[in-house]
């Protein structure tokens, strides 16, 4: 008899047993205890997170004699055939590879029919965004006409390739990535029911690796245990992996976030002397300081990490601004490791100038007293400008296209600038307000609705200082006159100038 791999074998059984999806697990089950089973349900969410288990537990439930009520038994002939794959009346279909109409015209022939022995006839569909458009057709029609004795349990992936009238016919269940903590924890308890001795930062640099998924994980366990037998130490799993030292990588981008150069190139020496891969490290740190970039830009939902990694990356963000991590991205993306791989030299070249400029300006600004604005001439060896009482204006109006410039990327489509660049100009400075003339409502009307003002007023106070509000007026500016104007034209050809127009008058003066 072979033996089971682990993901089927610690496969949970009750819904207690379901790992880090509480909120549905306890929704289902007071669905069970009070009689009230939808008649189709939509399971979603990331690979990994229990989607097809919730729905075998959930057809075992519904079905079991012993119970009914609540969790399965477990030990009735209903709940062991179905935890074996053998109930009839339990059907699971892969519709990856049977996504077509035919398959589906089939089913629907098939659910009419009563259940053989269970009292309900559960249908299992994963990955069920990846049916054709007219076997999904099929399927809503399935679902409007479902037997009571009928229940559906569609689970996916991507639910945003769903045919919304699909999705409006089920109760849908969102599941979420499971955090480091509860994977750890599970492959905690799989060890020592196997046997296996795990160092728990090995287990830990498992669980970071998995991404979120349970079945990633315990696989990983499954490999590790095959290659090293049942002693597992951290060095095995950064061999299997081939990773640095993960906690190295998030210290380093914690001193470039808080400007110490000190730490930073001791942490970066203690992995030249540990001989790990240097340039393996340095890839590691640029993906860490993408995802800072991306949580300091708004763009957090394209970051595929756990929720303890996003608030740590939240953290870091806060003081920093987004050219700060812009520039010591670009200065360790410039590394080449080809002609010095071991020596750790490149990497503190990049930590020290990533900061540097930072510190001089700061050291500036505390040695002179000076303002933000005045210690940017400084730090550039320039003189800054004298200070009359309309300076801080015109210095404003010289920095604006730049400062339009540093607002790329912000806002919930990524495109705050564009509702600037050429669509306003800066009016005056009245105390700690900037006053913006726009040309066009629209873009008026945009920056002027609260979470667009909050981002730019953030950004003023961050740049300059003050002014740190923004308010908005419309100013039209002079429109040229139409080129198709054959009057206009014939003006403009014979040397006259144009001085005023009158619109549909088809007069010039």
């Amino acid at each position: 008899m072979t033996s089971q791999v682990f993901y089927r074998k610690w496969r949970p059984q009750t819904l207690a047993e379901v790992v880090g999806q509480e909120p549905i697990t306890q929704t289902l089950l007071h669905a069970l205890e009070t009689g009230r089973v939808a008649h189709a349900y939509l399971f979603c969410g990331p690979r990994g997170t229990g989607k097809t288990s919730t729905g075998r537990i959930l057809a075992k439930a519904v079905n079991c004699t012993t119970n009914g009520k609540g969790e399965p038994c477990n030990s009735c002939e209903m709940c062991q055939a179905t935890a074996q794959g053998r109930a009839l009346d339990v059907i699971e279909i892969d519709a990856a590879s049977n996504r077509g109409i035919d398959e589906i015209r089939e089913l629907r022939e098939k659910v009419n029919f009563a259940p053989n022995v269970a009292k309900s006839k559960v249908y299992i569909i994963d990955e069920v965004h990846m049916l054709t458009e007219p076997a999904s057709n099929a399927l809503l029609k399935t679902l409007e006409e479902c037997p009571p004795y009928v229940i559906f349990i569609l689970a996916t992936t991507e639910p945003h390739k769903m045919l919304p009238t699909v999705l409006s016919r089920c109760q849908r269940f969102d599941f979420r990535r499971l955090s480091q903590t509860a994977i750890a924890s599970k492959l905690g308890y799989i060890c020592e029911k196997e046997g296996i001795e795990a160092e728990s930062q090995a287990l830990k640099l498992i669980s970071r690796s998995a991404s979120g998924s349970l079945r990633d994980a315990e696989n990983l366990l499954e490999q590790l245990v095959t290659y090293y037998s049942y002693h597992i130490d951290t060095s095995q799993v950064e061999d299997m992996l081939g990773i640095t030292t993960d906690y190295r990588v998030s210290e380093l981008a914690e001193h470039i976030a808080h400007k110490d150069i000190a730490r930073g190139l001791k942490t970066i020496n203690s992995v030249a002397s540990d001989g790990l891969d240097l340039g393996q490290f340095n890839r590691a740190l640029i993906e860490y300081l993408r995802g800072m970039l991306l949580v300091k830009s708004g763009g957090e939902e394209a970051l595929d990490i756990t929720p303890e990694d996003l608030a740590q990356i939240k953290e870091l963000v806060q003081g920093l601004l987004l050219e700060e991590i812009l520039t010591a991205i670009k200065l360790f993306a410039q590394i080449d490791f080809r002609s010095s791989s071991s020596s750790p030299l490149p990497l503190e070249l990049a930590l020290v100038e990533s900061l540097l400029p930072q510190e001089r300006e700061e050291a500036i600004l505390v040695k002179s007293g000076a303002s933000h604005f005045e210690a940017e001439h400084l730090a550039q060896g320039s003189e800054p400008p004298h200070l009359e009482p309309d300076s801080p204006f015109e210095y404003l109006s010289t920095q604006w296209s730049e400062f339009v410039d540093s607002l790329r990327g912000m806002g919930s489509g990524g495109n705050l600038d564009a509702f600037l660049r050429s669509a306003c100009e800066p009016v005056a400075i009245e105390g700690d307000t900037l006053v913006l003339g726009f040309y066009h409502p629209f873009h008026k009307d945009r920056i002027e609705n609260p979470k667009y003002r909050h981002l730019v007023e953030n950004k003023l106070a961050e740049r300059f200082g003050t002014p740190s509000k923004v308010h908005c007026i419309l100013k039209l500016r002079a429109k040229p006159p139409a080129a198709e104007d054959h009057l206009v034209k014939a003006v403009l050809e014979m040397g006259g100038r144009i001085i005023d127009t009158t619109k549909n008058s088809g007069e010039a003066r």
